[in-house]
């Protein structure tokens, strides 16, 4: 898979390709769905399957106050394009300039003059040009008169276990996570939810209890609810090799202030490992899988009772990651 960012690479794509573009934050099923359709037409076709993203958000360009929070930073975006994208990425460095481009200049002298697509594959609710002022039938019309046809995927439903039917979106997935939802998060992406980032020292107060814990500064993510949750850690030297880890370890999350010990304490993100005891990680970089909340946080009375419920978590954790490891072997 090739990774494209300036104009003069777009030489490497031959005219003719099968293009769809998007922001793709959350890689989610929805995405998937023209993700799949757009390989079948490339592959029908001959043709080149070319995925355009953005980074940063546009928003974050036009509007930076009212930029909707990250899912996918771009290297977890392009590592988990790998399985989507057959033959080439664009990441596009948005600008002022870019983004000011009328819908017709946009598809004109951008997407002609550089690509030369013969099919767009998009949803239903694609939106392009300054003020996102051309939508699907803009670019239907559009397409007729350049040489190009459109083809739209239909939106991704699910349901979820209360039997509530939902659209799979981006905007979906950043309410899910932060009302601390991270298991319907996990199959509308089919996937756990993943913080990275690197680990530091931390108050050391987990080990005092008999819990040592990993401690993540934070993440440029949306961060999931304050909370308890089960799932998973791994581990490397980078965040370029975690990218590529498969080992996976059983841990415990929390997110919150450790009220315990008084009212005036940053966000703490911290996993104790299951299993596995491990030296000073400081440093080294972690991936944060979330697959269940266990529960809210809340103060404790003092620190024997809140070891106690630790203990509790644990248990409930390592139940509940073991049932969810049965289930995907049979899956």
């Amino acid at each position: 898979m090739k990774v494209l960012s300036t104009l003069s690479e777009f030489k490497q794509v031959p005219r003719g390709c099968v293009l769809t573009i998007g922001n793709f934050d959350g890689l989610h099923l929805g995405h998937r769905e023209i993700f799949g359709t757009a390989r079948r037409i490339a592959r029908e076709r001959g043709a080149e399957m070319v995925v355009m993203t953005f980074e940063p958000h546009p928003v974050a360009v036009l509007h930076p106050e009212k930029a909707p929070g990250v899912l996918t930073p771009l290297p977890l975006k392009l590592h988990l394009l790998n399985g989507y994208a057959d033959d080439c990425v664009i990441v596009l460095q948005d600008n002022q300039e870019l983004l000011s481009l009328s819908p017709e200049d946009f598809v004109d002298k951008f997407l002609m003059a550089s690509l030369a697509p013969t099919m767009i594959v998009e949803g239903d609710d694609f939106h392009f040009g300054a003020e996102r002022a051309g939508d699907i039938e803009m670019l239907r019309t559009l397409g007729a008169a350049k040489g190009f046809s459109v083809t739209v995927v239909p939106p991704r439903q699910m349901e979820l276990p209360t039997g509530q039917t939902l659209r799979v979106s981006s905007t979906m997935l950043r309410y899910m996570l932060e009302s601390g939802h991270v298991s319907e998060a996990a199959l509308a992406l089919s996937r756990p939810y993943r913080l990275l980032g690197p680990i530091v020292t931390g108050w050391g107060r987990g080990r005092k209890l008999g819990f040592p814990t990993l401690n993540m500064s934070k993440p440029d993510q949306v961060i999931p609810a304050e909370g308890v949750y089960a799932g998973y850690v791994e581990l490397a030297d980078s965040r370029e090799a975690l990218l590529e880890q498969t080992d996976r370890a059983p841990a415990v999350f929390s997110i919150g202030e450790a009220r315990t010990f008084g009212e005036q304490h940053p966000l703490l993100i911290e996993a104790h490992l299951l299993d596995a005891k491990l030296p000073d990680m400081t440093g080294r970089w972690m991936a944060m899988d979330f697959v269940h909340h266990l529960r809210h946080q809340h103060k404790f009375g003092a620190p024997e009772d809140l070891v106690a419920q630790i203990e509790k978590d644990c248990q409930q954790a390592r139940a509940l990651l073991e049932k969810s490891a049965e289930g995907e072997a049979h899956g």
